[in-house]
């Protein structure tokens, strides 16, 4: 009990950024946002920060109208920011020991969730926010192109909006368009065949039309029903789950066995469930970040240009059901939100809603499967000049002494076998030589998406006189990293828990080990940014697609002579390297890793990098073991 205290009293500062603010609306968005989390959750437990460019001069009391009434903010420069915040974007929370930093609005957000149930468990509504298995906005917007959306690509349009709107009738942000058309999708949720079927059950019993024809699903929303239609009928019972969540408790089941003709209806004809909220039937983190976002494009939509109003009947719809959740119109208050009272709107004509159709979406990019294997592929690249050829290993037997070690360095300590523990060592023994070869004192070294800091942690104890700065996103395997470099007493490292993209700090080595997908690309893509040098370890090869920074292939060697299609052939093909395979199978796999990450290289090399795609030793270390180690020139 006393550890839990002690946690639980233990300083946390909350940084945001502050340019500039409107009546309502402090900006950048992302602090308005944090700041009506805060005040939703009532989390007093942070010591808040407004952090302030040497350009601007704000009075705090000016501030008031805008921040949460009965919460004490203090007003600092980007100068006394701790060492460890002044390299992550804001918002950013650090706790009093200063050298653990979450950053990024995302991860800030999820924290405060769970400090502010941590500090009052009978609060069990919050943890609802983060959603089912707890994993609302959890992955990273370069790998969902949903949470790029919510934390990225609408805030920002929302803020050139702002800034833009005059008299004339304004651009609509193309996010706009996309969140209106994702709340025009039927969705799915863990329990949705049940609540289908109750649906069902529901509209025959009122007498409602025939479920919607095999396989199709609606694609306009409201074109076909009016309103008090869907009052009644198919809004009823996903009004009535999604309410009941915000309650905390069960979801309405039927207590009678279901009719036949229900029970044994076919998935296909059952009928889909409506949006009420951002992510489907709950609202979450996801509806937090989006309100005041849309809350202020609302605002100038209604006093200049109402007519558009029309264009966005889903949009309108949810923000007026946002503010039926207990506690947001009281939340809102207090940030200095008030909640617009929209009109009714009822069928919207085809001529006045935009069509949704043509709006880019913000589904995951999937692609078809490919027909046929990699040898053609892989006869088309020779035919260039472009073959299998690894640089040789610039040490193959070399080892470090892990017995003389400290027990908590080496990645025994973790839970894992000892043949796994074995090859994980085996593995550190390339990277830690390459870098440990390259490190001058006083280098800053990077360790991306460090796990547990397996890696990390032999670079700080072996390299005292370095810093090491370990970035993960996943926050249990960063809090296991931190207990191992406690024990060890290490002074030299830092642990950040963020998506590596805000990561700003200069540094001269990035290291990856299993880097997953595009993760290595982009571990790649901030050293070149910095001029450091990299060495990284590729996985998950099947993973990775064109995203919204990347195009494969990346190199101009490889776009000459391959299409992205073709591309994906090697990556698939790549990720078939298990031990368990046929040797021939492996063989081509490890030949297709190596094509994909000879791309990676070329790509560097256009940089101004010496690359090298290199296999560690021994193979058998890993199924995925390949190096790629680039040096600035």
């Amino acid at each position: 009990m006393k550890a839990i205290k002690k946690s639980l009293t233990e300083e946390e500062y909350l940084y945001l950024d502050f340019s500039h603010q409107t009546k309502g609306c402090i900006f950048p968005l992302h602090t308005s946002v944090t700041l009506f989390l805060l005040s939703y959750c009532d989390c007093k437990i942070f010591k808040i920060c407004l952090v302030v460019t040497k350009e601007v001069s704000t009075d705090s009391s000016l501030l008031r109208d805008d921040l949460i009434q009965d919460v004490e903010i203090q007003i600092i420069s980007r100068q006394e920011l701790p060492p460890i915040v002044q390299n992550c974007c804001l918002p950013a929370v650090v706790e009093r020991s200063d050298n653990f930093c979450r950053a990024g609005l995302a991860v800030v957000l999820r924290h405060i969730i769970q400090k502010s149930y941590e500090a009052d468990p009978l609060k069990k509504e919050l943890l609802e926010l983060l959603g089912f298995k707890k994993t609302c906005l959890k992955a990273c917007a370069e790998v969902s192109q949903w949470t790029r959306l919510c934390e990225l690509t609408i805030p920002l349009a929302i803020e050139n909006f702002l800034r833009e709107s005059s008299d004339q009738p304004p651009t609509i942000p193309v996010e706009i368009l996309q969140l209106e058309k994702k709340l025009s999708e039927p969705v799915r949720v863990h329990n949705d065949d049940k609540l289908r079927r109750q649906k069902l059950k529901q509209q025959k019993a009122d007498g409602v039309g025939p479920p919607l024809t095999k396989g199709k699903a609606k694609s306009k929303v409201h074109t076909q029903e009016t309103s008090e239609e869907l009052d009644s009928s198919s809004e009823s019972l996903e009004l009535k789950v999604a309410f009941s969540k915000l309650t905390v408790q069960e979801e309405p089941a039927t207590t009678n066995r279901e009719p036949s003709h229900i029970r044994k209806a076919k998935a296909s004809d059952l009928p889909p469930l409506e949006h009420v909220f951002a992510e489907g039937l709950y609202f979450t983190l996801a509806d937090i970040v989006l309100l005041p976002c849309v809350h202020h494009f609302l605002v100038i939509i209604c006093k200049k240009f109402s007519e558009k109003l029309v264009e966005f009947p889903l949009l309108a719809s949810w923000y007026q059901r946002i503010q039926e959740v207990p506690r947001v119109k009281t939340a809102a208050s207090k940030c200095g939100i008030q909640f617009l009272h929209l009109p009714k709107l009822l069928t919207v004509s085809t001529e006045q809603r935009p069509n949704l159709s043509e709006v880019p979406g913000v589904e995951e990019h999937s692609d078809p499967l490919f027909i046929g294997g990699p040898r053609p592929t892989m006869a088309k690249l020779m035919e260039k000049g472009i073959e299998v050829m690894f640089s040789p290993h610039p040490c193959p037997t070399w080892t470090v002494d892990w017995n003389v070690l400290p027990a908590a360095v080496s990645p025994k300590e973790g839970k894992m076998s000892s043949d796994r523990a074995l090859r994980k060592q085996q593995q550190l023994n390339n990277l830690v030589y390459v870098v440990t070869n390259q490190a001058k004192p006083g280098d800053r070294i990077v360790d991306f998406c460090s796990g547990g800091g397996h890696v990390g942690i032999v670079l700080a104890h072996m390299l005292p006189s370095c810093q090491v700065t370990l970035i993960e996103n996943k926050e249990l395997s960063l809090i296991r990293a931190k207990k191992r470099s406690d024990e060890l007493g290490l002074s030299n490292i830092w642990f950040i828990q963020a998506n590596m993209e805000y990561f700003t700090g200069m540094f001269n080595i990035g290291v990856a080990l299993h880097a997953c997908g595009v993760a290595t690309d982009m571990v790649i893509e901030h050293c070149i940014k910095t001029r450091a040098s990299f060495v990284t370890c590729p996985c998950c090869y099947g993973f990775i697609q064109n995203t919204s920074k990347f195009n494969f292939p990346k190199s101009e060697q490889f776009k000459k002579t391959l299409s992205y299609k073709e591309h994906m052939i090697l990556c698939r093909f790549a990720d078939q390297t298990a031990v368990q395979l046929p040797p021939q199978r492996r063989l081509i796999g490890k030949q297709c890793m190596c094509l994909v990450d000879l791309d990676r290289a070329r790509a560097a090399e256009e940089c101004g990098y010496s690359v090298q795609v290199i296999s560690m030793e021994p193979e058998s270390c890993s199924p995925k073991n390949n190096m790629i180690v680039g040096v600035p020139i």
